[in-house]
């Protein structure tokens, strides 16, 4: 039985590509207390103390700085928890994501 086509192929390639990644930013602003967001980016981005402190010092200095990146469900999921625990806490701390 040669010749038969079985309309398959083994050369077929795949167009893998990797998701598209946001970073999450964290917005200074002049009310928010600082060991506030040293907590939220212990809680919700798990840094260690160190870390936490570091960012939040160049939102501080700098007006925002990236906390991480992530893919677009995740990084929105960090938005929003990161926006209720401040309205929940009564604090404006802004945090937003832009594609990375």
């Amino acid at each position: 039985m040669t010749g038969i086509e079985t309309g398959t192929s083994t050369d077929t390639q795949l167009d893998l590509r990797y998701p598209a990644m946001y970073s999450v930013i964290f917005l200074n602003d002049d009310y928010t207390p600082m060991e506030f967001v040293v907590d939220l980016l212990q809680i919700i981005f798990a840094k260690d103390v160190e870390a936490a402190t570091r960012i939040m010092l160049e939102v501080h200095h700098q007006g925002q700085a990236v906390v991480g990146v992530y893919v677009k469900d995740i990084a929105e999921t960090k938005v929003e928890q990161v926006s209720s625990a401040s309205t929940k806490a009564g604090h404006p701390l802004k945090c937003i994501l832009e594609q990375a």
